[in-house]
């Protein structure tokens, strides 16, 4: 279990005085800057929530309808990904910041792309097209750099513990091979391909081969470094590979599921921490950059732990005000370092925008009405929303932040098809 971090002591202003004015003089400087502020704040009480009010769009049904908004996001997206020059000036600036973001980028948006054909029939054959041009980049790329060309450059530094059967001298990041083959399951799900059997067969074998090398049940990341985002990842496509092979993944998940429980929780929330060593080392606690997609990816392998997951999520990192709602990146009761997942941290609030991000795809696969539209309703305010010629994206984001926003816009049937509960948070 993990200790608390001591938090700093609240940092205190001392009260400014101003001298009394003459009553048949002019209020002081200090009087009238005092009443200025005054007036803002009570401008702000007055009008913060009706501006939360009128940012918030409508809800998506359950398992059904496309939005003006995600179909306009869909638009940049799509956009981006069939004009050549457009892709590769994106993809520049995702890996000039962090490798990282690129291949999750792809995965998000692959998923979006597929929830919309099974949302919208008459987009099916333009997803799906997408779909097959991003994994056709995606596994040309690692086949001519490797699977490190994903990762953070401290991937290539060091020795991965688990080695394939097939192939003792190689390496292989979990990371990598469970969101392609969630990007290859969620393909075939929607229509199926021949030439993807085999190759989502490989990845599934290896997840299969790492998670059950680990004294965890749990795969790595980076060497000796084992991510939930990544594990929880790798076993929602263990799941959906059973709903297209009949394979039965189930008694893994589980086996899974008992080590996190015993292992991995941090003491003070109850959440499961983000990182550690294959021995089960905490290396950071609880972080809203991982729980809430943890928690989504969950709901395939054990709906009772995702939806515990996500209660406590909400309790602990979600916050909100007048209409607005925001996510911290840690609770209360542990402090991580401030990095490239965290993003910049939005001082007294502690927003942060990749925990807010992943918490909207939270809030959206549990039905959490309340939160999503509070989440929403900042996104719109201040993410700085572009539309120009009926595409969408926001200027304080990102193509893969603009992509875990789609997902969860559009997010609901496949992991109805295959087999997850419907959540509705209340």
């Amino acid at each position: 279990m993990v200790e608390p971090a001591q938090a700093p002591p609240d940092s205190t202003r001392a009260e400014e005085r101003s001298a009394q004015a003459p009553p048949a003089r002019l209020p002081s400087l200090g009087r009238r800057l005092a009443a200025s502020a005054l007036a803002l704040l009570l401008g702000a009480a007055l009008w913060l929530p009706i501006l939360g009010w009128l940012h918030r769009p409508a809800l998506l049904p359950a398992s059904r309808g496309v939005t003006p908004q995600a179909r306009a996001l869909v638009a940049e997206q799509l956009a981006t990904w069939t004009d050549p020059a457009r892709r590769t000036a994106a993809i520049a600036r995702m890996r000039a910041a962090n490798a990282e973001w690129d291949f999750m980028g792809r995965t998000f948006l692959v998923l979006a792309l597929c929830n919309l054909a099974e949302r919208d029939p008459d987009e099916r054959a333009r997803c799906l097209e997408a779909v097959d041009a991003i994994l056709a980049a995606t596994l040309a790329l690692e086949a001519e750099r490797g699977h490190t060309v994903f990762l953070l450059p401290y991937g290539s530094q060091g020795r991965f513990r688990y080695q394939p059967p097939d192939d003792p001298t190689r390496r292989q990041s979990l990371f990598v091979d469970g969101e392609i083959a969630l990007m290859l399951a969620a393909r075939r799900l929607v229509a199926e391909r021949a030439d993807y059997q085999a190759l989502l067969a490989e990845r599934v074998a290896r997840i299969e081969h790492q998670l059950q090398a680990g004294p965890l049940l749990c795969g790595e990341s980076y060497p000796d470094e084992c991510w939930l985002f990544c594990n929880a990842a790798a076993l929602a496509a263990l799941r959906l590979s059973d709903a297209l092979e009949g394979s039965d993944h189930r008694p893994l998940c589980a086996a899974w599921v008992r080590r996190a429980k015993e292992r991995l929780v941090h003491a003070q929330t109850g959440l499961l921490v983000s990182s550690f060593t294959l021995e089960g080392k905490v290396r950071d606690g609880p972080e809203g950059s991982s729980i809430f997609m943890a928690a989504h990816c969950l709901r395939l392998v054990d709906p009772e732990l995702a939806r515990d997951q996500y209660l406590r999520a909400r309790a602990e990192l979600a916050r909100g005000a007048l209409g607005f709602a925001w996510a911290r990146e840690w609770p209360a009761s542990w402090t991580g370092p401030r990095d490239i997942d965290s993003g910049p941290v939005v001082p007294l609030l502690e927003a942060s925008p990749s925990a807010s991000g992943l918490a909207l795809l939270g809030a959206a696969s549990f039905g959490d009405r309340e939160l999503l539209a509070g989440l929403m309703a900042s996104l719109e305010l201040g993410a700085v929303p572009l539309r120009e010629g009926g595409r969408l994206r926001y200027a304080a984001s990102n193509q893969v932040g603009d992509a875990v926003m789609l997902l969860a816009l559009l997010q609901g049937p496949l992991w109805e098809k295959a087999g997850a509960p419907a959540e509705e948070v209340q």
